[in-house]
């Protein structure tokens, strides 16, 4: 009996140490124009965001790229400009490659300008990109069910019947995607695991804290945090308050999440614990 109740105990100690949580730390002013994804940059120290300014799914040639700095201050709305409905980012060697409907747009970060459109053939709503260490992109495609390869200009397609396809992020060999509530790993044979599953059906963004545990964001206004084990923690819930939470950056080192929020036209800084 003592050796029962003291495994209970041990075992329910580690689950609360396990726990997780957000505080907030900052917001910018609400001058942002529906910004949907947050890309942490590093070396730079600032943030890039995508802003859509107008209707999701609209070619308008409103769309732009801003930029925040770490402390919340809007550096510049409409950093870059001429893009149509901006989502998902992903960097590499100073090309900013983002997802925009049909085609995902290559912008030189030191020049500030688009140098190259890539269109994928049969794209309806490119949603997320994200950029593998050799250069590789992998963009998804939230209507056609599908993710697109991008590699030495050339596109194909990466892997189908990826169900309301979204979140993509890229750790090793493998690729995660966000898959209508659903997380799932294809590894670099393109067998696809369920890692977890049951969370609100409009899953975006997706962020590794540590290998094997994730924060995911759904559109609708939910942030859980993923465990290894594929169990979930709810880490934010602002739907009562109708604030979205949009595709998701981090900054791995200060353990701090963006969130864009938008149609409430900001973005919010959480320290996570």
């Amino acid at each position: 009996m003592k050796k029962t109740f003291l495994l209970a105990v041990t075992a329910i100690t580690m689950q609360a140490s396990a726990q997780h949580s957000l505080t907030l730390k900052w917001s910018t002013d609400t001058l942002l124009k529906t910004p949907e994804s947050v890309l942490y940059y590093a070396a730079g120290k600032q943030l890039y965001i995508s802003n859509i300014d107008g209707k999701p799914s609209e070619k308008d040639g409103h769309g732009s790229i801003g930029k925040v700095a770490l402390n919340g201050k809007i550096i510049k709305t409409d950093w870059v400009t001429g893009l149509n409905a901006p989502k998902g980012m992903g960097l590499y060697k100073n090309k900013l490659y983002v997802a925009d409907l049909t085609e995902v747009v290559v912008i030189d970060v030191a020049k500030a300008s688009i140098i190259e459109h890539i269109p994928v053939e049969g794209a309806i709503f490119l949603n997320d990109v994200t950029v593998d260490t050799k250069g590789i992109v992998y963009v998804s495609d939230t209507r056609t069910n599908k993710v697109h390869k991008i590699e030495n200009g050339k596109v194909s397609t990466y892997a189908d019947d990826m169900k309301g396809a979204n979140g993509v992020l890229s750790v090793g060999s493998d690729l995660y995607v966000l898959v209508s509530g659903s997380l799932v790993k294809i590894d670099h044979n393109k067998k696809v695991t369920v890692i977890a599953e049951g969370m609100e059906s409009s899953t975006d963004g997706i962020e590794m804290v540590q290998p094997g545990e994730f924060i995911v964001s759904c559109w609708s206004g939910i942030v859980y945090y993923v465990k290894a084990d594929g169990s979930k923690q709810v880490l934010l819930d602002t739907r009562e308050k109708k604030i979205n939470s949009a595709d998701i950056g981090y900054d791995a080192k200060n353990k701090i999440f963006y969130v864009p929020t938008f149609y409430k036209n900001s973005v919010y800084a959480y320290q996570l614990k």
